[in-house]
């Protein structure tokens, strides 16, 4: 087994113990991002949509980091603060995976890192 840390620039540092994504036996496994802008480092937080993009270019950023697309991702978690915004970030999201869109989940939970409204992890095959 031969483990590889994935870690871009052009998405957050990890803001704990954990790696950006970590790239394992042709598959790739995504860290929860956030809204954080990684040129800033301040939370985008002027509406769910705005946050649900910054989070789905976090993951693009890793992706392609790791020589992934959109299109590698097979399976992602949505995490939600209040389950009545799932249609605003599923409309972002949707837009993201317009063909073949990846197995997924998404929960409502009391608390997110940082107070967040939406946190999205992925796992992707690497080419």
């Amino acid at each position: 087994m031969k483990k590889t840390i994935i870690e871009t620039r052009n998405a957050p540092s990890p803001i704990g113990p954990y790696s950006q994504a970590v790239a394992c036996n042709g598959m790739l496994y995504l860290s929860g991002q956030i809204a954080l802008n990684p040129e800033t480092d301040e939370l985008v937080t002027s509406s769910i949509e705005a946050e649900t993009k910054q989070v789905m270019e976090n993951i693009n950023a890793i992706l392609l980091e790791a020589g992934c697309t959109l299109n590698s991702v097979v399976k992602c978690s949505i995490f939600i603060s209040d389950m009545g915004n799932f249609n605003k970030i599923n409309a972002v999201y949707g837009a993201y995976f317009t063909n073949n869109a990846p197995a997924r989940e998404c929960v409502e939970v009391s608390v997110l890192p940082k107070n967040v409204n939406v946190e999205i992890t992925a796992i992707a095959a690497l080419p």
